[in-house]
């Protein structure tokens, strides 16, 4: 996902590349990303250290898998169910594999599918993430026009590749990245993650970070299409390589670059299951959350208060209806409905703001249960990110 930024470091915005990082003027939308770019008199940047191929081809998918049997084969299905004739993988596309030295039956199960080509990621250097590592290998050999960055989670609907290209095109931006129907299972995912999805709408309103003029940014790497000289502009992930977030930090630096950035849900193309486990999601979001949130304590205040409010409220109006002082019982009565009104107005507010996650009716409805989960991996996060220093993901331990 994203966030907002002032700069790169004290002194405000500085160029990368021979960039220019000004923010767009109102309107610049409407010219195309390297129209805008040669306005403002910059050069391509250098970021890949062999030859390009003699011809490109449309595209290159590439999905890094570290440990991924569960999910690497319904990914690979409906990527390779986009092959047609008028856009045949090998042909018209190739579809790549990163193996991030997996233990279990990745590679197994990527071999066997036609036409994918599986690599092994290169070793992992001092300040790289290993997600960073393997996409960045695979991304150097890559023949496509356009590449997209997938999560080996993911499921694509029929398509989806050929639209996202035309979508990205007739927008007239250099990276398009897609928020996925999320896909869950069991009451802690089914409470917890419309929680942490509808903050992370209210901070990363699409419209805002599609628009050149603000300088709020988000991105998801689960779907992250970016056209070939748009990432060399960016310097690809070299730049970001001890990033947690490296999605995000693309997107900072798109928007930065004036290579133009649209984001937007889309369960009409894509959609994941994040998290195999409820140990999975703690740690997946203990990672995360404080650098999705500016004010992860804050916040989880709050959230802490709405639990209060949500369970305390109803409980207190009832004690006040069944009060038992008599000479007083019609001032405790109306005290109880002020409270149960109370109640209703904080109810229907939370609502409201749970149902911008794009999930289900029920588990919105279901929300509140997991506003303790929330609060507890608000904190967590932020404890691992400002006091440890460090987070853990997949057996790898990553300094902040």
């Amino acid at each position: 996902m994203g966030k907002e930024t002032t700069g790169d470091g004290a002194s405000g915005w500085k160029p990368v590349l021979g960039l220019s990082d000004e923010p767009a003027e109102p309107g610049a939308a409407r010219l195309d990303w390297r129209e805008r770019a040669a306005m403002a008199g910059t050069v391509a940047g250098t970021v890949f250290d062999q030859p390009e191929p003699a011809e490109l081809i449309e595209l290159t998918v590439i999905v890094p898998a570290r440990n991924e049997e569960e999910c690497l084969g319904a990914c690979l299905e409906s990527l390779v169910r986009q092959s047609e004739e008028i856009f045949e993988l090998g042909r018209a596309w190739e579809l790549v594999v990163v193996n991030d030295h997996s233990t279990d039956r990745t590679k197994e199960i990527a071999r066997r599918f036609a036409g994918v080509t599986v690599i092994e990621t290169g070793r992992l250097e001092p300040g790289w993430t290993g997600k960073a590592n393997a996409v960045w290998t695979a991304a150097r050999r890559a023949r496509g026009r356009w590449l997209l960055f997938t999560d080996a989670d993911t499921v694509h609907e029929p398509g989806d590749l050929r639209r996202a290209i035309h979508e990205a095109e007739r927008h007239k931006v250099g990276m398009l990245s897609y928020s996925p129907r999320q896909v869950v299972s069991g009451l802690a995912q089914r409470t917890l993650m419309p929680l942490v999805f509808s903050e992370l709408a209210l901070a990363y309103p699409p419209t805002k970070v599609s628009d050149p003029a603000q300088r709020i940014a988000a991105a998801n790497g689960q779907f992250l299409l970016v056209e070939r000289e748009a990432y060399r502009r960016l310097g690809g992930h070299a730049t970001v390589a001890g990033k947690v977030l490296e999605d995000v930090e693309l997107a900072f630096t798109a928007k930065r670059r004036r290579v133009g950035l649209r984001f937007r849900y889309a369960a009409d193309a894509v959609s994941t299951r994040m998290y195999r486990s409820t140990a999975a999601m703690v740690e997946g979001w203990s990672k995360n959350l404080a650098l999705l949130f500016n004010n992860a304590l804050l916040l989880a205040l709050w959230r802490a208060l709405d639990f209060l409010l949500l369970f305390a409220l109803p409980i207190l109006a009832v004690e006040l209806w069944n009060a038992r002082l008599a000479a007083r019982s019609l001032a405790w009565l109306g005290a109880g409905w002020i409270l149960a009104l109370l109640w209703v107005r904080t109810l229907v507010r939370f609502y409201a703001r749970v149902a911008k996650s794009n999930f289900p009716f029920v588990d919105c409805l279901l929300a509140p249960l997991g506003l303790p989960l929330f609060v507890l991996l608000l904190y967590r996060s932020w404890f691992q990110h400002r006091v440890l220093k460090r987070v853990s993901w997949k057996g790898r331990n990553y300094g902040t």
